[in-house]
């Protein structure tokens, strides 16, 4: 498995994989997808030789970025990485690819700053939440989101 940082070339197919993946996450056009990935700061794709494992997107504090999620994180710690989406592709699943993602966050975002994230728990992502209460995350706040169509669970790490 390689990781490396998310090319212009990638993103008919991380887009592809984003959709698939709905209800966990938003869809996106490609428009969006690019505007998002500019204000990541990490933006990485697995992979193994041509075929696409996964990806993830996170931003700092202090981006433009107008998701509910990330601001509720905003208004309450001073430093964070938020992971704004990491998604497992069918070809990744099994293979350690969530666990490789997270560990590049967690070495970018570095000793003392947490690194965030958000799941649904209405309707319920039960994958998502083992995974990351695996991994040493905290529900640390819940909010409605949509119009009050979702709940999700706030979570925190490091």
């Amino acid at each position: 498995m390689l990781l490396r940082p998310i090319s212009p070339a990638d993103l008919p197919e991380l887009l592809t994989v984003n959709n698939a993946a709905v209800p966990n996450v938003n869809e996106l056009d490609a428009g969006r997808f690019a505007e998002l990935g500019g204000m990541a700061e990490l933006a990485t794709v697995a992979t193994d030789g041509d075929t696409l494992l996964g990806f993830v997107l996170a931003m700092a504090e202090g981006a433009d970025y107008d998701s509910a999620n990330y601001l509720w994180f905003s208004a309450r710690y001073p430093r964070f990485l938020y992971v704004d989406r990491v998604i497992v592709a069918e070809s990744g699943r099994g293979a350690g690819t969530g666990t490789a993602l997270y560990k590049a966050v967690f070495d970018h975002a570095g000793p003392g700053v947490p690194v965030t994230c958000e799941v649904n728990v209405r309707p319920p992502n039960e994958g998502s939440m083992r995974f990351h209460l695996r991994h040493g995350f905290t529900e640390v706040g819940r909010q409605d989101t949509e119009g009050g169509t979702k709940t999700v669970a706030l979570l925190a790490a490091g």
